[in-house]
C-alpha cells in the first residue's frame, strides 16, 4: 500500500494539463457537497490515512500530493470546497465555488445519510456542474458519508445508488471515520478515469487553461489541527 502520510504543495502556476511539477500529468478534482456532509475529512483522509472528527469551518483549500496510478506518478489536486446551500428555486452557488468546478478535471460530489437534506442537493448540483462543463462529459462521482452512523441514518444507500445510476455517475458508500479502504479507492478509481480520459487529449484539447489556480491551503495550519487532537487525547488519558 502506498505512503500517504504526507501532502505535497505544488508551486502556484502548475496544475494545467500536462504541467505537473515533474513533467507529469496533473489530476484536478473539485470536492462539493452541502455543509457538515465530510468534505473536509474525506479529502484529508485520502491523502494521509488520518481521520479528525472535528475541523474548523472550511475556508475552501487545495490540497496536492503524488499518486501512482497503473504504474504512472500523476500528480493530484484536491479541491475542497465551501458547503452549498439550497435557496428558494436554485442554488446558493458563490463564485469561488464555479471557479473550482470549472477548474476540475472531475467532481465528487458528498452528501451524508443521516442529512436528508444533504441528499436532495444532488441533483442540482450535478445539473449546475453540467452547465459549467456543456462541451464535455466531467467524471462526477458520487459519495455517500457517515455510512457507521446506522441509528440516525435519513437516506438508504439503494436511494443514493438509483439516482447515481439515473445520473450517470459512480457511486460509493463510505464511513470516512472507520474506512479508509473504501474512500482510497473511490478516489483512486476516479484517478483512473481521468487519467485515461487525459492519455486520449488531442494537443488542442491540453492547452493551457486560463481559469485561475483555486487557493492553496495553508499546511502548517493542518499540522496544527493534528497537533491539538493529538494534544487533547494525551490530556484525556492524564486525566482519568
Amino acid at each position: 500500500m502506498q505512503n500517504m502520510c504526507t501532502i505535497a504543495e505544488y508551486p502556484p502556476g502548475t496544475g494545467d494539463c500536462g504541467s505537473s511539477p515533474a513533467g507529469g500529468r496533473v489530476i484536478k478534482i473539485a470536492v462539493v457537497g452541502a455543509s457538515g456532509v465530510g468534505k473536509t475529512a474525506l479529502v484529508v483522509r485520502f491523502l494521509t490515512k488520518r481521520f479528525i472528527g472535528d475541523y474548523e469551518r472550511n475556508a475552501g483549500n487545495l490540497y496536492s500530493r503524488q499518486v501512482q496510478v497503473d504504474g504512472e506518478t500523476l500528480a493530484i489536486q484536491v479541491q475542497d470546497t465551501p458547503g452549498v446551500q439550497l435557496g428558494e428555486h436554485s442554488l446558493n452557488c458563490h463564485e469561488q465555488l464555479n471557479r473550482s468546478l470549472q477548474w476540475a478535471d472531475a467532481v465528487v460530489i458528498v452528501f451524508s445519510v443521516t442529512d436528508c437534506k444533504s441528499y436532495e442537493l444532488i441533483g442540482h448540483l450535478h445539473q449546475h456542474v453540467r452547465q459549467l462543463h456543456p462541451d464535455s462529459r466531467i467524471p462526477i462521482v458520487i459519495v455517500a458519508n457517515k455510512a457507521d452512523l446506522l441509528h440516525v441514518k435519513q437516506v438508504e444507500p439503494q436511494q443514493g445508488l438509483q439516482l447515481a445510476h439515473a445520473l450517470g455517475c459512480t457511486f460509493y458508500e463510505v464511513s470516512v471515520s472507520e474506512n479508509y479502504n473504501d474512500v482510497y479507492n473511490a478516489f483512486h478509481l476516479l484517478c483512473k478515469e481521468i487519467s485515461k480520459h487525459q492519455a486520449a487529449c488531442t494537443p488542442e484539447k491540453r492547452k493551457t487553461s486560463l481559469i485561475p489556480r483555486p487557493k492553496s491551503p495553508n499546511m502548517q495550519d493542518l499540522k496544527r489541527r493534528f497537533k491539538q487532537v493529538l494534544s487533547a487525547k494525551v490530556r484525556t488519558a492524564t486525566s482519568v
